[in-house]
């Protein structure tokens, strides 16, 4: 599994920049209940859960960054593997030196598109055919670059996929070819000076013709616009203080609240269109680092990769309440 050790060494730093300024929850209720973990991973086998995308029965596609595989979870916890991405000789991929896969994106037919970073040629958008059969790659990406999170416009047929080490969102069509680097900028780039660890844009969604953003070193959740003809808009923060933000979720395909993985704090905050957040999951209910969130209907799924806790890698189902979906 990827032990991070370049971010190993800021997390108590991270941990230094105190908690994060909440705002109460509305009506008095939480916004997240009855959370119970549905799957436990083997830390031991590299299954770091990093990304999901949801499945039209309610089982969750994730990645297993360690392992350098795509596996299929029931809400029952049943896994099955989909894929294994192809083993690097010698990977040098920056922030964590080994190969891993991150992002996840899932098309209406049921293919999956991947990020794997690896250091070398390998680096780049990678295809899970929905019958199976290896993975191919159909986009090389800088393999100095750290492809994260990962989305599909499916009605322009584009890839979107965020470098959290080059401050980039790269474009790529869902076909396969040459990216094309569709925003840069300083809200994308990482820190440059402690307690940031290098990772700049991290979590990256496609939302109301949208693409939404993290930035893990900065705190803070984007927004940028897509013109008629593609064209990015201009970058816009709406929220900041959301320390070792991941990735994040949507509670509702028709509004901008969110729902965002901590991953330092070990917590999920949820983010109103206003930008005020409230944390609504904690260590307590079982999270461990938590990387991604995704929602269907009233359910909240939190993927949780220890990497720093080392302890209890999981998937972790919640209710969603509806006051809180505004």
């Amino acid at each position: 599994m990827p032990r991070l050790p370049r971010l190993a060494a800021v997390t108590a730093a991270a941990l230094a920049l105190g908690p994060l300024a909440t705002a109460p929850a509305a009506g008095g209720e939480p916004a997240v209940s009855d959370p119970r973990v549905v799957a436990h991973c083997s830390l031991a086998a590299g299954q770091t859960p990093e990304n999901i995308a949801l499945a039209p029965d309610g089982s969750a596609d994730l990645t297993f960054a360690g392992s350098r595989q795509v596996a299929n979870v029931t809400r029952t916890g049943a896994t099955r593997i989909l894929a294994t991405l192809p083993a690097v000789a010698n990977p040098n991929t920056p922030v964590v030196g080994s190969a891993v896969v991150l992002g996840i994106a899932r098309a209406s037919d049921g293919t999956l598109y991947v990020n794997y970073a690896t250091g070398t040629s390998e680096t780049g958008i990678w295809r899970i055919d929905p019958e199976g059969g290896a993975p191919r790659q159909i986009a090389q990406l800088p393999p100095d670059g750290f492809p994260n999170g990962l989305a599909l416009d499916e009605r322009r047929g584009v890839l979107y996929a965020a470098d959290s080490v080059l401050g980039a969102i790269w474009r790529v069509p869902s076909t396969g070819g040459t990216p094309t680097a569709w925003v840069t900028g300083a809200p994308l780039d990482p820190g440059k000076t402690p307690p940031a660890n290098g990772i700049g844009a991290n979590g990256l969604r496609f939302h109301h013709n949208t693409v939404w953003v993290s930035n893990t070193d900065a705190g803070t959740l984007l927004r940028i616009p897509v013109g008629q003809d593609g064209a990015a808009g201009p970058i816009e923060t709406r929220a900041t203080g959301l320390t070792g933000i991941d990735d994040f979720g949507f509670v509702d395909r028709h509004r901008d609240t969110v729902l965002a993985a901590l991953n330092v704090p070990n917590q999920v905050a949820l983010v109103r269109p206003n930008g005020t957040h409230t944390v609504v999951l904690t260590a307590q209910d079982g999270l461990s680092n938590p990387t991604a969130v995704a929602v269907r209907g009233r359910t909240a799924y939190v993927l949780s990769a220890a990497y720093f806790t080392q302890t209890d890698p999981n998937l972790l189902l919640a209710r969603v309440n509806q006051r809180e979906r505004g």
